[in-house]
């Protein structure tokens, strides 16, 4: 008898966690990840593509326009346009946003920004910084505008990611709209879903 019930609770006292892990997966909530991810692979092919153009254009012939892309960690890169003139930079500019839209990769990622300075005797640069990852600043905008939409959906500000998560497939679809919306000036993407 004691034997019996010995075995008993031993089988209760293993098939209960199953249960409750069963149960923990059926309770996890639908949700995705806005991120800020560009296409690095084409984005190299395209300075690549810039660079070959403004090698063989002949009224390139002589200067010292060129294009540069720097990784200076695994999230901060950045393109210097380098030429004779704030003219050419202009020239190389578009040739790179030409490149850049031809092979797919939103312009949005660059930040032209940055002031062209002198790079000594009469040549300038222009750094341009490749946007990587959402910046405190706007995932807070994106976590404030879900809190205030009429949605029942939560925003997370998770590293340079936000992860919106909600009880709906549609409201999480919903939500998405909204945010591409609000969120004009970020070239977002969503990923991650989870059911």
């Amino acid at each position: 008898w004691a034997w019996q019930n010995f075995r008993l609770f031993a089988e209760l006292a293993v098939s209960k966690p199953a249960k409750t892990a069963r149960t923990l997966e059926s309770t996890a909530m639908p949700s995705f990840d806005a991120v800020l991810e560009p296409n690095l692979v084409e984005l190299k092919n395209a300075v690549d593509q810039t660079t070959k153009e403004i090698v063989t254009r002949f009224d390139f012939k002589g200067s010292s326009a060129r294009i540069e892309l720097a990784e200076k960690s695994a999230t901060d890169r950045e393109i210097t346009l380098h030429a004779d003139s704030d003219f050419q930079i202009a020239q190389v500019t578009d040739i790179l946003i030409n490149k850049l839209s031809k092979r797919g990769v939103d312009v949005r990622f660059l930040d032209f920004s940055a002031k062209i300075e002198k790079a000594g005797g009469d040549k300038v640069r222009q750094p341009v910084k490749v946007k990587t990852g959402i910046d405190s600043e706007s995932a807070k905008k994106i976590q404030t505008l879900v809190k205030q939409s009429k949605l029942k959906v939560q925003a997370q500000i998770q590293g340079d990611a936000v992860r919106i998560t909600g009880g709906k497939r549609d409201d999480l679809q919903a939500a998405i709209q909204m945010i591409k919306q609000a969120a004009s000036d970020l070239p977002l993407s969503f990923n991650n879903f989870r059911d």
